[in-house]
């Protein structure tokens, strides 16, 4: 018995660990999941001395690496993920002796735990000195060796607000747009408003900079015609992803909609308010509760005061997140928090209040939290929203982006006829 206790030990310490020394010899690759917030993320990580690289291969090469290297029964998203980092390390492009892999983990019920291990078992088949970097906060890799003081914490909290901001905004211009590329300008130049803003340490000038956004946004010239909404929800990769959704986004402006996706911050309270409900529910207090508690409120008010900012310039909000989880009451309760969990139901009933009654609802393969709480809800969501149109897509390595959308052409057929039909009256 003790022979194999420490073979298990051998096992799990058997894997090149990234050292506080390597900040300076390593380039740390990081997988292209949010296109708006990393821009921002990975300016000020990189002028703190880290070389830091988002990727953005999304061939078929990708999908197919992964399938070699993970389970074809582990969820979609673990899969594009172990993909991108091998296909990116095959490339020749890196020097794989001076080569580390970074992926967040939020620590909640599901497969998503599990990429650090299943990415160093591809790692260790194909590039075994390459570390894997694991960005979380529910202490799951005690030696990642990469610092997370408060300052780290605030600048990526408001690198989150302002990341919020940028994709709702382009979004709600760029399908308006009279003058082509109007929109990815206003962009570009937020970005820097942004980027300089964290440089010189005034992040915290939260009002400023989003008064700069939405003046910048406001000088975007756009039509008045009334378009199809459609709303984005589901498992947080597939959500935001442009390789977890077959491009989305791109596609939704291809058949002249506006995408509205709802912010990356609703996941981090959600995060904060399962801890906080942990203790009310299960009674699994623990020392951090209280400080999950103060995180929030900040975290919280800070929101509604962009909300508030936003309004007076004529843009439509992100939502209050206390407004999400009454609508949440509404549907699910808040203890059931595996993936996911209530947060899906919660964002699409508040969409359906905002007027987005059209949404895709991403299903990766193998999220099993996200099939429950996502599909398992629209039912109930139609009966209260009389008009809500919503379609369930599963993203998985055999699905063809053809067939995806044309579920989504399908879901776009009746919004058409549906604004139609308010349009004439």
């Amino acid at each position: 018995m003790k022979e194999n206790k420490d073979t298990v030990a051998d096992f799990r310490d058997d894997y090149p660990k990234f050292t506080p020394e390597m900040k300076y010899t390593h380039k740390i690759l990081v997988p292209d999941m949010l296109p708006f917030h990393f821009e921002i993320i990975v300016d000020f990580l990189r002028k703190e001395g880290w070389d830091i690289e988002v990727l953005h291969n999304d061939s078929r090469a990708v999908i197919d690496e992964g399938l070699k290297h993970v389970h074809n029964d582990t969820c979609y998203p673990a899969l594009c993920v172990t993909g991108q980092f091998i296909d990116a390390l095959k490339s020749g492009k890196y020097d794989t002796e001076h080569t580390a892999v970074m992926i967040t983990q939020s620590g909640g019920g599901c497969r998503a735990s599990n990429y650090i291990p299943l990415i160093r078992k591809a790692l260790k088949a194909e590039f075994p000195k390459v570390p894997v970097i694991s960005l979380n906060f529910a202490g799951l890799e005690k030696d990642s060796g990469f610092p997370m003081g408060l300052k780290t914490l605030l600048k990526l909290a408001f690198s989150v607000f302002y990341g919020d901001t940028l994709m709702s905004l382009y979004n709600q211009c760029k399908p308006y747009e009279l003058e082509e590329g109007a929109s990815d300008k206003a962009r570009e130049d937020c970005l820097q408003i942004i980027c300089t803003a964290i440089d010189k340490n005034k992040y915290r000038s939260y009002k400023k900079w989003t008064k700069a956004m939405l003046e910048r946004f406001s000088q975007v010239k756009r039509s008045n015609e009334k378009k199809v909404k459609v709303g984005i929800v589901g498992e947080i990769y597939v959500k935001y992803s442009p390789l977890g959704n077959s491009h989305l986004e791109d596609f939704l402006y291809s058949e002249g909609c506006e995408p509205v996706v709802p912010a990356l911050m609703d996941f981090v309270l959600y995060c904060a308010v399962n801890n906080i409900n942990d203790a009310k529910l299960y009674n699994k207090k623990s020392a951090a509760t209280p400080l999950f508690k103060l995180a929030y409120k900040y975290l919280h008010h800070v929101q509604v005061k962009i909300i508030r900012i936003t309004e007076k310039y004529g843009f439509e909000p992100l939502h209050d997140f206390e407004h999400l989880r009454r609508c949440a009451d509404k549907v699910i309760n808040q203890g059931v928090k595996m993936g996911e969990g209530w947060l899906i139901p919660a964002e699409m009933a508040a969409l359906a209040e905002t007027g987005t009654d059209n949404i895709v609802c991403a299903q990766p393969f193998g999220c099993l939290p996200n099939h429950i709480a996502g599909k398992g809800t629209i039912r109930t969501l139609k009966q209260m929203y009389e008009h809500e149109n919503i379609v369930a897509v599963d993203y998985d390595p055999s699905a063809t982006k053809v067939n995806q959308e044309n579920r989504i052409k399908l879901m776009l057929a009746t919004a058409r006829e549906n604004l139609l039909q308010n349009n004439r009256k």
